[in-house]
């Protein structure tokens, strides 16, 4: 113990003898343990009072996230967003893009450097790592790269060897003068132009603060020259305005620009494209699907090239402005849950000429497309085969001839009556001729079989002769395909990190088109959704959807659809849905 405790205090010098002591104390029990890494090294741990407090690779002491949460300024820390935690808990190191810059600047490090990293708005680290370049060299790379090789954080192998508690809530210490000054030079500012309408929450941080101020310039600036300030709903007459807009859009940045159409795209995708039934709707969605069907022709959004840089920015403003809300409904996806559609920046949004009707006929179509959706009418068929030609030819048909069950059937009765191979004892049995025997026995029992049942005798002949299936569309010819129809396969894939994903094949042969199985799935179960080419087939594709989604898919097929059971496979393999207590 007293090595140890002389080897803390050499690699933590911060650290007083008593904290050292505390950390390290005499009489508790202190346990060590020898545990391998996935690359196959050999890690010792040090356990106290059954958590982690330290681990040593290669003679080189680390802290873990318990102890950092009892002393947080151990280490120097740099800040990242709350998603990123379950990309580093995963294995990844922390790329530089991904590390907020906060106003008062980046700690002072060097490559090699053991740093510590936190989440926006907490102080608490989360994770331990090593600064692969000094904070000159990242500034000068434009914060871009690798910044540190993350060795352990919260959530991992490590962490759950002890008691797996959460972080604790630490206010961040980041109160200089200068960002609170400029918080107030811009609450004055906001109080001389109350048009302006992106001021933060008063109780948010700093970090947030400072983000927000600098999205509201971004935001006045977006909204062009005095006139448009006092009044945006007010509309010049045509041909000034468009001079105005010209005039405007030669003096601004090329940031200026891409700001100022994602602010057109967001407001044209709310008012035009949105609907109040599509909520939550994924943010990525909303971006894909929504923003750039509203982008002009000849124009493209590029996040990176306006001052946002993230899409979850752009929203954190929007939000900010109280015009929707985002919530995280499942780990790392955020969606639209709210929009407030009675927001004076909606409604003050004048819509270009021509795309409003032409959205809303295109609306109404896709509507009504889901709307006329019916289960196809699927009738099996039987064609005749060589082999059963002599059985059918006294009715007239020939090889390949296409009968339903019902004629088969009348067709072996005629044929059965007319022989009068009925058998006068009982009726209820057929004689078995040399026709007979040649085309619905084998060989093995044309010497012991000479009656049948009128049930097998039908049975087996529909087996013996060629399947066809007939499919009918509503409003449209029947369509005759040869052999049995594939049902809708639906099956349950094993992904890296024991993910799950529903993969469903064959929704074409019934006139669902994929993509919009995807999407309507993707809305009701908040996850992932792609559209893949099918293996082994040329002109089909599978939907691939994250985690077993079995559930919600035999809703939408039996129910929504109205397909029959019979025609879908693989519904068994829903999750087993736990006992109520």
């Amino acid at each position: 113990r007293r090595k140890l405790r002389s080897d803390v205090a050499a690699a933590f010098p911060s650290l007083s003898t008593e904290q050292v002591a505390e950390l390290v104390p005499n009489k508790e029990e202190l346990n060590v343990i020898k545990i391998y890494s996935h690359k196959g090294e050999a890690i010792t741990v040090y356990m106290n009072h059954r958590n982690p407090i330290l681990f040593e690779v290669e003679k080189i002491l680390y802290p873990t996230v318990y102890t950092l949460w009892v002393y947080p300024d151990l280490l120097p820390a740099f800040t990242t967003w709350p998603p990123v935690l379950q990309k580093l808990a995963g294995g990844a190191d922390l790329m530089l893009p991904g590390v907020v810059v906060p106003p008062s600047g980046l700690p002072q490090v060097t490559r090699g450097t053991l740093c510590a990293v936190t989440l926006l708005g907490n102080r608490a680290p989360v994770a331990v790592g090593v600064a692969t370049m000094s904070t000159e060299e990242m500034l000068a790379a434009g914060m871009k790269g690798k910044g540190f090789a993350v060795l352990h954080t919260h959530l991992d192998h490590l962490w759950e060897y002890g008691d797996k508690s959460s972080p604790p809530t630490l206010a961040p210490l980041e109160t200089d003068s200068a960002a609170v000054e400029s918080a107030g030079d811009e609450e004055e500012l906001q109080g001389k132009e109350p048009g302006s309408s992106c001021s933060p929450e008063p109780e948010q941080h700093v970090d947030i603060r400072d983000l927000s101020l600098r999205d509201r310039d971004t935001c006045a600036e977006m909204l062009g020259k005095g006139e448009l300030h006092e009044n945006r709903a007010a509309e010049p007459p045509q041909d000034a305005s468009t001079q105005d807009q010209q005039e405007a859009e030669h003096s601004r940045t090329p940031q200026e620009q891409m700001d100022a159409l994602f602010n057109q795209c967001f407001f044209l995708a709310l008012k035009c494209r949105v609907k109040k039934s599509d909520l939550p709707l994924l943010t990525s969605t909303f971006l894909g699907s929504h923003m750039v069907s509203c982008c002009p022709a000849g124009k493209q959004l590029d996040i990176k090239k306006s001052s946002y840089k993230k899409f979850s920015k752009f929203l954190q403003c929007m939000q900010q402005q109280r015009i929707l809300q985002v919530k995280e409904l499942s780990k790392g996806v955020e969606s639209i849950v709210d929009v407030d559609w009675k927001h004076p920046d909606i409604k003050a949004f004048a819509v270009p000429e021509g795309f409003s009707s032409a959205s809303a006929a295109q609306d109404s179509k896709s509507e009504e497309r889901e709307q006329v959706y019916h289960a196809p009418e699927i009738i099996p068929l039987y064609g005749v085969s060589t082999k059963m030609i002599p059985l059918f030819q006294e009715s007239g048909h020939r090889k390949g001839s296409i009968l339903s069950s019902s004629e088969v059937r009348n067709i072996i009765i005629n044929y059965v009556k007319s022989n009068e191979l009925v058998d006068e004892t009982n009726k209820n049995f057929v004689k078995v001729n040399a026709i007979l025997c040649d085309c619905l026995l084998d060989k093995s029992e044309q010497d012991e079989i000479s009656h049948l049942k009128w049930d097998e005798l039908l049975s087996r002949c529909l087996e013996r002769l060629q399947p066809f299936h007939q499919v009918t569309f509503s409003g449209q010819e029947p369509v005759v395909r040869k052999g049995n129809i594939e049902p809708i396969d639906i099956n349950i894939a094993q992904r890296s990190s024991n993910k799950k994903v529903t993969i469903i094949k064959n929704l074409e042969l019934y006139g669902l088109d994929p993509q919009c199985v995807a999407n309507t799935l993707q809305q009701k179960v908040q996850a992932s959704a792609t559209i893949s080419p099918a293996p082994g087939t040329k002109d089909r594709v599978q939907v691939q959807i994250q985690g077993n989604q079995i559930h919600h898919l035999a809703k939408m097929l039996l129910e929504e659809y109205q397909l029959p059971r019979k025609y879908i496979q693989g519904l068994d393999k829903a999750p087993k849905l736990g006992r109520k207590k």
